[in-house]
């Protein structure tokens, strides 16, 4: 089993085995930044602090029986429904933040936890549609502190390879990116978190518009037998003439106008290295004919 897993049932075993969806939220994201190496990263969604990760591995385990999703309207709860220890299992530094959590949160209404974590974490508040209702003025000041400001005509390109969903996010959000344009002919990925559906399922509750633009994006069979940079600057030495014909035209097209529109988008695609994705040639080839508009990689 995961270590992750194992801090999820710990943190439903030191509140009784039951949590409702929000307190598990808040509690696992204090839990987290107190970790040397945190558990799970959040991204600044809807209510505050949200782990696509958790939700991810929830949903696995409730597959497995070890946990139910219990409804009892308006409120929902994780319930865990296995019987083993895990807290016993843990790390002493971890049950010594679990101890810590439920001595200080175990009379936290779940208000006055949203609240706990706004104050404390501001940045994750920034997207919430109940802030001005819980925070005062100044409060709500340091909230908007933490809103996204640059506003840099720019052409951003970013990989997935290697971090995780809410780490991809978090760099969309705080580059202000308005339109994450995904350019892989095919986009789906063993990775969780980063095939079209989720993603675009993830950009949208975050106000970032997901567009797939497959005209641009290179066939899988032209990415086999790539071992050094040569075999990726002859790949890309074609994939240069394939973007001058009409297919790619078009897409190309469509990524101007909305960058045209938005002045901040961003294309994605897997690699981490930029001098091995064909999205550094796509950038390059879109801003050649203007100074308008910068690329930078993220």
């Amino acid at each position: 089993m995961y270590y992750r897993r194992k801090i999820i049932f710990g943190l439903l075993e030191v509140f009784d085995g039951k949590l409702k969806k929000t307190d598990f939220q808040k509690l696992l994201m204090i839990l987290s930044k107190h970790q040397e190496k945190p558990s799970f990263e959040f991204v600044p969604y809807k209510f505050g602090c949200f782990s696509f990760q958790s939700y991810a591995d929830i949903r696995t385990m409730i597959k497995y029986e070890q946990i139910v999703e219990e409804k009892s309207d308006p409120e929902s709860f994780w319930v865990k429904d296995d019987p083993t220890n895990y807290y016993l299992t843990l790390k002493k530094k971890d049950q010594l933040i679990l101890d810590y959590l439920k001595s200080k949160f175990s009379n936290f209404s779940t208000e006055d936890l949203i609240k706990y974590t706004y104050r404390k974490y501001p940045y994750y508040a920034i997207n919430s549609v109940i802030a001005e209702k819980l925070l005062t003025t100044e409060e709500l000041k340091e909230v908007h502190k933490k809103q996204p400001s640059n506003n840099i005509k720019a052409l951003y390109t970013i990989g997935y390879e290697g971090i995780s969903q809410e780490h991809y996010l978090n760099r969309l959000i705080q580059n202000n990116i308005k339109v994450l344009c995904d350019v892989r002919r095919n986009p789906l990925s063993m990775k969780y978190g980063f095939s079209k559906n989720q993603l675009l399922k993830a950009c949208k509750g975050l106000g970032i518009e997901y567009v797939h633009i497959p005209e641009v994006g290179i066939s899988s069979d032209k990415r086999k037998k790539l071992n050094t940079q040569k075999d990726y600057d002859e790949l890309f030495e074609e994939y240069n003439n394939v973007l001058t014909e009409e297919t790619s035209i078009t897409g190309i097209e469509k990524i101007k106008t909305l960058l045209e529109k938005n002045n901040r988008i961003a294309i994605t695609c897997f690699e981490a290295n930029i001098h091995q994705c064909h999205r550094k040639h796509l950038a390059i080839n879109m801003i050649k004919k203007t100074s308008e508009f910068k690329i930078i990689h993220i």
